[in-house]
């Protein structure tokens, strides 16, 4: 296997991170703002608007929501290195078109708690299906972005009776994102953040320098070139003070590091096995041409673990945050989909 250059998170001058270890303790959203700038009034996480926040209790842990809307459930998922704010745009579309949108932070993110350990995807995934649970719902429509994404396909093959349809969005099949990453050396380049993240402390300390210039770096690059007003300065601010929360740089990092160390460990190839399953919910994919962090090639091949009606949508000139970059297509092409009685193959 040949690890790519991963100098995006290369020696940078010594930085004391808050969040480089994991804490038992929830964080308190409110308490920390980088240096140099104030957090708004819910704090760097509960952001206002027009949805409300709370928090709910699912597999051992807390986890903070925000909803907005009536009828039927529309779960999001948040990626690296964001929370839940990222699915503003869709919160409100949904909420519109009579969905109950529900964005929520992951497990160490956001206004969630940030646990010592559990960050492996069939805990999180767990932890995705039990929020479903404690909201009450039979089942829910699951939509992922990157992280998000790989926990969406894994909760679709953990508990299908929960998960009504699937939507992801720049992240291929698990199975596919590791063959590639192994195989494809234009992929594991694409992906070398995932091989600088296996050090220990120093990519924690990275991510917070600066007041997490890192963050903002990482958005930048990653986003489309044709979308120039997305990321604007107001939207890095939002996601560097919610990644200069005590601990939170350390928990986003976790899943990364379980994905590389446990593949030729026991856990991991009973993982690799267990996404043998087929996914037999109806599934749309979503992604961007122009992605630099998950090629386009990487993810067309995903259709192969679906044996239910699959759509693959190809978003042109956009990169990796289809749903930010482009966030009316995105919007429409998620709803039309979710309302459609019979989606094609």
């Amino acid at each position: 296997m040949t690890v790519p250059d991963s100098s995006a998170f290369g020696p940078t001058r010594p930085v004391d991170p808050e969040g480089s270890a994991a804490s038992s303790a929830p964080a308190d959203p409110a308490a920390t703002s980088p240096a140099g700038r104030t957090a708004p009034a819910g704090g760097p996480v509960r952001l206002d608007g027009p949805w409300t926040h709370r928090d709910v209790a699912a597999n051992g842990a807390r986890f903070h929501i925000a909803e907005l809307g009536e009828g039927p459930l529309v779960l999001l998922l948040h990626g690296f290195p964001q929370f839940w704010w990222t699915w503003r745009h869709q919160m409100t579309a949904l909420a519109d078109a009579g969905f109950r949108a529900v964005a929520m932070d992951l497990r160490g993110v956001g206004g969630s708690d940030r646990t010592p350990r559990g960050y492996d995807p069939a805990n999180l995934a767990l932890d995705v299906t039990g929020v479903i649970r404690s909201l009450g719902e039979p089942d829910a429509a699951l939509v992922g972005h990157d992280l998000g994404g790989y926990l969406a396909w894994t909760a679709a093959v953990m508990r299908p009776k929960l998960v009504r349809r699937l939507v992801v969005s720049s992240m291929p099949h698990p199975r596919r994102w590791r063959s590639s990453m192994l195989s494809d050396f234009a992929q594991s380049r694409a992906g070398s953040y995932v091989w600088g993240f296996q050090r220990p402390w120093l990519p924690e300390r990275q991510l917070l320098a600066e007041d997490a210039a890192l963050v903002g770096g990482l958005i930048q690059d990653w986003a489309g070139p044709r979308t120039p007003e997305f990321p604007d300065e107001e939207t890095l601010d939002v996601y560097r003070r919610a990644m200069s929360i005590p601990s939170t740089a350390h928990c986003s990092i976790e899943p990364y590091r379980w994905l590389v160390r446990s593949m030729a460990r026991p856990d991991g190839i009973q993982f690799n096995r267990r996404m043998k399953r087929p996914v037999r919910v109806p599934t749309l994919h979503l992604h961007g041409s122009l992605d630099p962090a998950v090629r386009t090639r990487s993810s067309a091949g995903s259709g192969q673990y679906v044996e239910a009606p699959y759509r693959w949508r190809l978003f042109d000139g956009v990169g990796h945050f289809p749903h930010e970059e482009d966030p009316i297509g995105f919007s429409a092409e998620l709803i039309n989909w979710l309302k459609d009685p019979e989606p094609d193959r």
